[in-house]
């Protein structure tokens, strides 16, 4: 680690990827969620599985697990993990015309899965987007964060 206390760039500022050997494995979990604000239309057609390239969110939901089991492939620094858990479950929210993603990730491991969390519930989204484009482009992608998180040297975080 540098003076920084930024754990992915070593004394001379190059990025790395944290060397984790030294740490005890323990039972980690993340939950992470995100919204896709949408237009009546849509909303409609994600209730009603009427949108026309089919079951919006069992597409999103497999393309989330597949997004948290590729995560290091897609962001640089991150470990591959062999996750035990990925989740993906919706709230329809109907007076925010919108749809809530939650992505829940458990690994027992040496690092955390905070970030396959993240990266599930961006691609799930992003899933809605592409599959009711065809509908309406206007859908807006908004509040992803890290719910909470729990095991590891830092222990529990709740947002």
């Amino acid at each position: 680690m540098n003076d920084s206390g930024l754990t992915h760039f070593d004394e001379q500022g190059q990025a790395i990827m944290v060397d984790v050997s030294g740490k005890t494995e323990t039972h980690r979990t993340a939950v992470a969620s995100g919204l896709i604000k949408v237009s009546q239309p849509v909303f409609e057609a994600i209730r009603q599985g009427t949108a026309a390239k089919g079951d919006v969110l069992g597409v999103a939901r497999i393309a989330g697990i597949m997004a948290a089991k590729n995560t290091s492939s897609v962001i640089p620094l991150c470990h591959p993990l062999p996750l035990s858990k990925c989740s993906i479950d919706f709230e329809l929210l109907e007076a925010e015309c919108a749809v809530k993603a939650i992505a829940t990730v458990k690994v027992t491991g040496l690092t955390g899965v905070e970030m396959e969390a993240l990266h599930a519930v961006s691609v799930a989204l992003l899933t809605i987007y592409d599959m009711c484009k065809a509908i309406d482009k206007r859908m807006e992608i908004s509040d992803i964060h890290l719910d909470k998180k729990s095991g590891g040297k830092s222990g529990e975080f709740i947002r």
